[in-house]
Order: structure tokens, then C-alpha cells, then sequence
């Protein structure tokens, strides 16, 4: 019996849930070696080690994190996930609405684009660090 390749979606979810409890080795377990991290505006890196060099620094002021799924749309490989992304900080949550569209292939993701208002996030962090 050949093993069951999880749906695109269930992918996604995953790594959101590892990645809300910092949990970095679980959530890059996910990605491919070559995969491509877009994080409009700010970088484009590769692979799981590029992605928790831009991960890391970002999440390392956060006490806590949730990733609340608006709306999920899967077409074959591709999913287009709605959220709001919430980072606890010393003084308050910091809210950013983000829109990722990810790409998996054979469980894990090949492809990952967030796009977001910078301004949303750096005014947020601003306010609650």
C-alpha cells in the first residue's frame, strides 16, 4: 500500500500550527530544500535555513503567536490562505492581515508568498513592544 499524500491544505496547517508555537525543526520539516520565501516587501530567501533567517529574528520579540485562517482556497498544488496573523508582545498583541498563496508539492511546500501592509505590522510592533 503506497502512503497517502496530505492534501495541499492540511500541509499549510501544519506548518501554521508548528510555526505558532515557534517550533521551527516541525514547520521546516514542511518546506523543500529549494523553496522560495517571498515576504513582500521585505525579502526573498531559499530553502528551510533561509527561512528561519528571516523567521527567527522577526518571531524573537513574540510571546505568543496565532495565525487565525480567514478563508482557505485550493486549487491542485496551490492554496490561498487568508489570516490574521497575531504576535503577542510585552505590552499588547500586534494584528497583520497577510494573504499567503503556498505551493506544495509531494507533502511539503515548494513555493511561499505573504504579502502584507509593512506599515500594519511596524506601527503594530511599535505600539505593543
Amino acid at each position: 500500500m503506497e502512503p497517502v499524500t496530505p492534501r495541499p491544505t492540511d500541509v499549510i496547517r501544519s506548518f501554521l500550527t508548528a510555526m505558532e508555537g515557534l517550533d521551527y525543526d516541525t514547520a521546516l520539516a514542511l518546506v523543500s530544500e529549494d523553496c522560495e520565501y517571498v515576504n513582500v516587501p521585505l525579502a526573498t530567501v531559499r530553502g528551510p535555513e533561509g527561512i528561519r533567517g528571516v523567521l527567527e529574528p522577526f518571531f524573537a520579540p513574540t510571546l505568543e503567536n496565532q495565525f487565525v485562517i480567514r478563508s482557505t482556497a485550493e486549487a491542485g498544488p496551490v492554496v490561498f490562505m487568508e489570516r490574521l496573523d497575531r504576535h503577542r508582545l510585552a505590552n499588547g498583541w500586534a494584528e497583520l492581515p497577510v494573504t499567503g498563496v503556498f505551493e506544495v508539492h509531494d507533502g511539503r511546500i515548494t513555493s511561499w508568498r505573504d504579502y502584507f501592509d509593512f506599515a500594519t505590522i511596524e506601527r503594530g510592533f511599535a505600539e505593543h513592544a
